[in-house]
């Protein structure tokens, strides 16, 4: 068993370490019996205080000696006590290798070590706050997590997760080098779990943002953030699983990177880099327990830079996504009992419950009753699948709807509006205002949908 001791650890075979007493004990070497002739008598006392740093210093200065006496590289001789025999131990001279600084350029394939010397500055800490309503006595009970993000410009602004910084009072963001800023939430896309925030800082590193779309399974890909909150500024390395993996996280479908490399409560908001030191993804969410509770490993998913760039530059200009494709009507997911109720030849697709006055789909045609099967080429089946779809499209944009009505069933072309104003503004003020509980660090927090209900976990920070 182990014994810890002012911090040290002490190994005996007894496993109530008695023998690990206060007293003085003698160890003679070669086995020698008390009253033999022998070399001299070690004598061994408790260690008292804690000496660990006296014995790295000595373990440091002994390598060094080494080093010298056998003339870079070699080997260390010495006898046993008694037995007279030689033994060697071999220590290497390999000297310490150096890290080139290297730039980002999306040409030149860097290690590992290099992807992290070039980037980890641009890697921040994000710590939030938030009060979560009033215990017995009427006092504010505060909550507290964490998480990551990078910096997208000179000028301070930082991208990281909605659900980070979602419902947060305060957010202090703290750099590789120790550096701590109060940060403000400029705006996000909840569907899109992407948020941007900035501190008031000059000459800050950005990342080099790079092009999802050209990776491939197999690729290999690293991950640098905080997991736990605690271990700040880790990297973990794996390879592209799956690319276009489509996930449904509490009914907000997302189109993900599928990684294995380690992703743990804290790795939220950070970035994925390629092997070219770019930044191809957010870090998000993690698959880490089956149906029925068998716990699985390896696999993390990160939203790609492609599907978000647009709303990122939209955000930073303006404060909220003002091309998000907008159809304007009010939707359910058709089912059995609802084609029985209305005598419906079909049993999945979205039913139109209402549509908004002046709205894409009022323009185009749509009306309560309607039940949209397809757009374009995708097939829909559900509000789900009409989310996921919609994200392909920005306002202005062309599509073409398969819609099926008592009387049969049409196409009708559709121009894709805008999310109005006002819904992003209270988006936005959702989130300064309101705790959201998905980034609680204590692990108690949900965020789980369907299909995989009770699979994906947003990592609250």
């Amino acid at each position: 068993m182990y014994n810890d001791e002012n911090n040290l650890y002490n190994y005996t075979y007894r496993k109530d370490g008695s023998e690990l007493s206060h007293q003085r004990e003698t160890i003679r070497p070669g086995g020698q019996q008390p009253g033999s002739q022998g070399p001299e008598i070690i004598e061994v006392k408790p260690v008292k205080k804690n000496r660990l740093g006296l014995k790295i210093t000595a373990l440091a200065l002994s390598c060094a000696l080494l080093g010298g006496a056998a003339g870079g590289g070699a080997v260390w001789a010495a006898s046993h006590y008694g037995g007279g025999n030689e033994s060697e131990i071999n220590v290497s001279s390999r000297p310490a290798t150096q890290v080139a600084l290297r730039n980002v350029d999306g040409k030149t394939a860097m290690s590992d070590a290099e992807v992290y010397a070039a980037n980890v500055n641009s890697v921040v800490s994000i710590r939030t706050s938030a009060t979560a309503g009033y215990n017995f006595y009427r006092q504010p009970v505060e909550t507290a997590s964490a998480g990551s993000g990078f910096v997208l410009s000179k000028d301070g602004y930082i991208l990281t997760n909605y659900h980070v910084v979602k419902g947060a009072e305060t957010v202090t963001v703290t750099m590789y080098n120790g550096d701590e800023f109060p940060a403000q939430y400029i705006g996000g896309e909840e569907d899109y779990d992407i948020a941007v925030i900035k501190v008031e800082a000059e000459n800050l590193q950005p990342v080099t943002l790079g092009d999802s779309g050209t990776l491939n399974v197999g690729d290999h890909v690293l991950a640098i953030g905080n997991p736990l909150g605690e271990l700040t500024f880790s990297m973990s390395g794996g390879m592209v699983s799956c690319v276009d993996r489509a996930i449904n996280v509490d009914g907000t479908p997302f189109n993900m990177i599928q990684t294995d490399t380690s992703i743990n409560p804290g790795n939220s908001g950070g970035p994925l880099f390629n092997q070219y030191g770019e930044v191809v993804g957010i870090v998000s969410a993690k698959y880490s327990q089956s149906s029925n509770g068998t716990t699985v490993e390896g696999l993390g998913f990160a939203i790609p830079m492609n599907d978000v760039f647009s709303m990122v530059k939209d955000i930073m200009a303006n404060g909220y996504v003002s091309n998000r494709a907008y159809l304007g009507i009010t939707p359910q997911t058709m089912t059995e009992s609802w084609a029985a109720q209305f005598h419906y030849d079909v049993t999945s697709g979205v039913f139109i419950n209402y549509v908004e006055p002046d709205s894409a789909a009022d323009k185009a045609g749509l009306k309560m009753g309607d039940v949209i099967t397809k757009v374009d080429d995708t097939a829909v089946k559900s509000v789900e699948d009409l989310n996921l779809a919609k994200k392909k499209y920005s306002a202005g944009d062309s599509a073409t709807l398969e819609v099926y009505r008592p009387d049969g069933t049409v196409t009708v072309e559709i121009t894709w509006g805008a999310a109005p104003k006002e819904d992003q503004a209270a988006q936005q003020q959702e989130t300064q205002q309101y705790p959201g509980n998905r980034n609680d660090n204590s692990g108690n927090g949900g965020y789980y949908g369907n299909p995989f209900e009770d699979l994906f976990r947003y990592f609250y920070g």
